[in-house]
This record gives structure tokens, C-alpha cells and sequence, in this order.
């Protein structure tokens, strides 16, 4: 397979350049938590806050696409719920369980976007607002806004700006150990508070999935879903119809790489009060894939010798592109977006937990002194090293 497929889209799975462009700002008043913690504003030593911002990236290029190929307007739902658990579970991770005060801020070209659109992408944050108050979160839509910006925005951007107010002794500050194992959580299945089978996708490595799976045929249709500057070969080269059925799952293949990001956070409101004293660190494999913990370790070998079983979406993804698993696992989750980092016997308790949620968990991994950060994945496949 040539190599950096990925980068010749334009897009980054570690965004190594962005971390160069913030290293030096102040991390905030904990050194390794996965999201920043500031000082409260009314200077409450008991209280920290969060203020993180994210979203559904150019997964909201795929919706529009198959929006415009089935009229289906349900997948501008999921796009939504994209944008918000992105920041939510990033935020949890943290610490916090809320409450969570939400801002939407759509950018559309008004000449594509029309106004059902926006109607349903800002009814579905309400939605989920709802969703999350029904969870137990104290969850409120402040807002948001939506501009039509067709001179920067060829389709739609949805993010959305999340804050929380917590307490202080509620922050999880990654400090893993060598004698650490590693609980992996199924991000694929449908968990029990879900409607519909989930492919586990999220909302990463989606321009590299959407133009290795899908068909040459909507570079013609669709030129609005993608960059100009990038070179044609590289542009929807795959063999599938949105439209085309997983012969696995009996579900569209546009409907596969549109699955709405899983929310963890109804098993970890289940985890966090009991267990947060033995946790070690939670990583949101976002970002980077099963790479991501990499950010957080100091002098550890994280060894990943037991994945769960890789989803059928990814092994489309694979095998389509020909891309290389050490690559793969670089750049999606392949099958867990969840891992906490814990000792052995509180780890069996937490799968316990993850399967009243009707979620697959398992001990994926464990940990090792090391004098340098590195990741070694063990499969049947293959061993993939990785270093930072």
C-alpha cells in the first residue's frame, strides 16, 4: 500500500502539527488529565471547570452525500450527536459527570444546506439534550450559532462547545503504572440504551474511510464533498454505493460509516462514583486510534495483546484500501473507543458493569516500565510497534 494515503487527503490522524503549535501553552492546573481542568472563576478551591470543543469533522460531507443520494434526512441526527459526544466523553474521561452547559456552532453554504437541515441538526441537540437529562446528566442547551458562510464552507461544519463546573477531587489525572491492565470497551454492538446496531466508526478517520469505501462515481455527482487540491487519484477511489449492502450486517455501507459515535457515558456515570480511586487513567481512542494513550504515558510499554474481535466496518475499511493494520490501528479505535487503565481485580468488576449495558468489554492489555513511551499491539495478524 503507499504510504500516507491519509496525509495526501490533507487530513492528520495525530495532527502532529497542531500539538506543535500549542505545546507551550499552560496545560492547566492538573499535568495529565485528557481534557485541560481550569481553576474555577469564582476562585472555589473545591471547584474546577471544563471548556472543550469538537465535532463531527467530514463525517458531515458523508451525511450530505447520502442525504442527497436517499433524501434521508435521519442522518443529519446522528451528525449532531457526533459533534456533542466528542466533547462529552472527552470530558468525562476527565472527570466530570456535569452538570454540562452546550453551544452549538454550524457553518453551512446556504445555497446547499437548506433550512429542513438546520432545523433537524439543531432539533437533534435539543433532542439529545433531553437524552442525557433522561440518563441522569444534568445536560442544557444554552444555544449556539449557525452562519452561512458558503465562501469558507463547501457543505457543513457541526461542532459544538461544551463546559462543566465540577468538583475538584473528582478529576481524573492519568498517572498510569507498570502493573496496570487494560479494560477495552466495545465501541460496535447496540448497547442498551441505543436504537440501532452501532458499527463502532466515530468520528475519526472518516475522510480516509469515505474516499477509500465509496465509488469514483461521486467525485462527478458530489465535487462539493471534497478538496480541490486533492490530487483525483485519491478521490472516492473505493467500490461501494452508499447504498450497497454489508453482506455481514445486511446494513448500507453509507449507513456503516455514518453509525453515530457511541456515548460511554451511561457506563461510566455507573463506574466513575465506586471506582474512580482505582482508576489510573481512561483514554478516549479518538485521535490517533489505539495510538492515543501514547499522549498521556511517562516511561510505560502499553502491550495490547488482546483486542476485541475488529468490527465488520473496518475490516471493509482494510480491505478495500489495502491499508496496512499498523496503520489502521493508527487511525481508527478498530473496535474500541474506551480503554481504562486499572489493576486486575477492579477490571473484572467494570466488565461486569459494561455488560448490564449489554456493552462487549474485556482485559484487551496491560502495562510495563519502560524507559521510553511505546505501544506494542499483538494480533494474529501481526505485531505493531509504536513510540513517542
Amino acid at each position: 500500500m503507499e504510504n500516507n494515503k491519509y496525509e495526501k487527503r490533507g487530513v492528520s490522524s495525530k495532527k502532529e502539527d497542531v500539538h506543535e503549535a500549542i505545546k507551550n501553552l499552560d496545560k492547566g492546573i492538573f499535568p495529565n488529565t485528557f481534557c485541560k481542568i481550569l481553576p474555577d472563576i469564582d476562585k472555589n478551591n473545591k471547584k474546577v471547570i471544563i471548556l472543550h470543543a469538537d465535532g463531527a469533522g467530514t463525517k458531515s460531507s458523508l451525511a450530505y452525500l447520502y442525504w442527497k443520494e436517499t433524501n434521508d434526512l435521519s442522518v443529519w441526527k446522528g451528525i449532531a450527536q457526533d459533534a456533542l459526544v466528542m466533547n462529552i466523553d472527552d470530558m468525562i474521561c476527565s472527570g466530570t459527570l456535569g452538570p454540562f452547559v452546550i453551544s452549538s456552532t454550524i457553518g453551512r453554504n446556504k445555497k446547499l444546506i437548506p433550512a429542513i437541515v438546520i432545523s433537524t441538526i439543531i432539533e437533534s441537540f435539543n433532542e439529545l439534550t433531553k437524552f442525557y437529562n433522561q440518563l441522569g446528566f444534568k445536560t442544557f442547551l444554552a444555544g449556539g450559532e449557525t452562519a452561512d458562510v458558503g465562501d469558507l464552507v463547501k457543505t457543513i461544519v457541526v461542532d459544538s462547545t461544551v463546559y462543566s463546573r465540577f468538583n475538584k477531587e473528582n478529576v481524573i489525572n492519568i498517572n498510569i503504572k507498570p502493573s496496570n491492565v487494560i479494560v477495552g470497551f466495545a465501541s460496535y454492538g447496540k448497547a442498551t440504551y441505543e436504537n440501532e446496531y452501532n458499527s463502532g466508526i466515530g468520528s475519526n478517520g472518516l475522510t480516509f474511510a469515505r474516499h477509500e469505501v465509496l465509488h469514483k462515481i461521486y467525485a462527478s455527482k458530489y465535487p462539493e464533498t471534497y478538496d480541490n487540491n486533492i490530487e483525483e487519484k485519491y478521490i472516492y477511489s473505493g467500490k461501494y454505493l452508499v447504498t450497497d449492502k454489508d453482506s455481514e450486517t445486511n446494513i448500507e455501507i453509507g449507513k456503516l460509516l455514518l453509525s453515530p459515535t457511541r456515548t460511554y457515558a451511561p457506563l461510566l456515570k455507573e463506574i466513575l462514583p465506586y471506582y474512580k480511586n482505582k482508576i489510573r487513567g481512561i483514554i478516549h481512542c479518538t485521535g490517533g486510534g489505539q495510538t492515543k494513550v501514547l499522549n498521556f504515558t511517562n516511561n510505560i510499554h502499553i502491550i495490547k495483546n488482546n483486542l476485541l474481535p475488529i468490527p465488520p466496518i473496518f475490516r471493509i475499511i482494510q480491505n478495500v484500501s489495502n491499508c496496512s493494520l499498523h496503520e489502521m490501528y493508527s487511525v481508527f479505535n478498530m473496535g474500541h473507543r474506551l480503554e481504562i487503565y486499572t489493576d486486575e481485580k477492579t477490571a473484572y468488576k467494570l466488565i461486569e458493569i459494561a455488560k448490564q449495558f449489554n456493552i462487549h468489554s474485556e482485559i484487551v492489555g496491560y502495562c510495563e516500565k519502560s524507559n521510553k513511551n511505546e505501544l506494542t499491539i499483538i494480533t494474529e495478524l501481526g505485531t505493531f510497534k509504536y513510540s513517542k
